[in-house]
């Protein structure tokens, strides 16, 4: 992509998710997630209602009066996004393509993020791990993970979501949040899940396009499988092919429901035709309550 062409879609795209995130994330982020624990911020004197626990004895002994501990909660924390870039992404019917719509979720989860003073950062993957972004904090940092998105080439079909979680517990030591991103045409990671959500606090973002579940009549046509590489031959017009087809999809999306449910994951499906921010309120929601 050329440098004026992609400074002028980063620009359009911050514009967009950044006055999205500080509107309607800031304050459900920050309940959603909360921090590691309560540390020490100063004493006062006690108040009627005041925890009793909280009596300072040392400074009640000195003032001759009771004095209680403040608290609050830590909230740095980090947030990492684990992203699918496998070729199944660039899938679209809709204005927008699931790389499309996987680069603006980012983005606004990326700005909710900093605007509570947390670091941020990324892993590509597919069947690889393409590429990973330390966490750090700032404007500029999250600006370079949009370019990252943006510019990001497909290079493969396939996409292993066990190995992008296995990197995540081996290259983050402390406690994260973490969304994985991804149209999960590949369900082969339940046990990576089980094991990454041990460790760190992840949630899942389905990507679809409502484009996948309906194939058009059209007869005879030659399909080329992304995730495999495969191609065959089938008649679309066909009774019993339609039937398969939506069969297929009812099983794989059953079973990925099935896999969040046993690993107790949060979990949202997201389309391109339709507007996001009413489902990830409702994962914020969810997960303050």
């Amino acid at each position: 992509m050329e440098t004026k062409e992609l400074i002028k879609k980063v620009r359009k795209i911050e514009i967009r998710t950044k006055a999205v995130s500080q509107q309607v994330f800031s304050g459900q982020y920050h309940s959603a997630f909360k921090g590691r624990g309560m540390t020490f911020s100063e004493v006062r004197q006690y108040s009627y209602g005041d925890d009793i626990r909280n009596i300072d004895w040392n400074v009640t002994a000195r003032f001759n009066q009771p004095y209680v501990k403040i608290f609050e909660e830590e909230r740095e924390l980090t947030l990492m996004l684990l992203i699918d870039t496998g070729s199944s992404s660039l899938f679209g019917t809709q204005q927008m393509n699931k790389k499309d719509l996987i680069t603006e979720i980012a983005a606004v989860l990326s700005f909710s993020a900093i605007t509570n003073n947390d670091k941020v950062g990324v892993i590509f993957f597919n069947k690889n791990i393409e590429k990973f972004i330390p966490p750090k904090k700032g404007r500029s940092h999250i600006l370079q993970i949009i370019r990252e998105l943006l510019n990001h080439s497909v290079q493969t079909s396939q996409s292993d979501i066990a190995l992008a979680l296995e990197y995540l517990v081996k290259v983050i030591k402390k406690q994260c949040m973490a969304f994985l991103i991804s149209d999960f045409m590949n369900p082969n990671f339940e046990k990576a899940l089980l094991i990454a959500g041990k460790k760190h606090d992840i949630s899942a973002i389905r990507i679809r396009d409502k484009g996948e579940y309906c194939l058009p009549k059209i007869g005879l046509l030659q399909i080329n499988d992304l995730q495999t590489g495969k191609q065959k031959v089938v008649n679309t017009s066909g009774a019993d092919f339609q039937k398969y087809y939506q069969n297929w999809w009812q099983n794989h999306d059953n079973q990925l429901d099935t896999i969040f449910k046993k690993t107790k994951t949060d979990a949202i499906t997201l389309f391109t035709h339709k507007d996001y921010i009413p489902s990830l309120i409702t994962l914020f929601k969810n997960r303050s309550k």
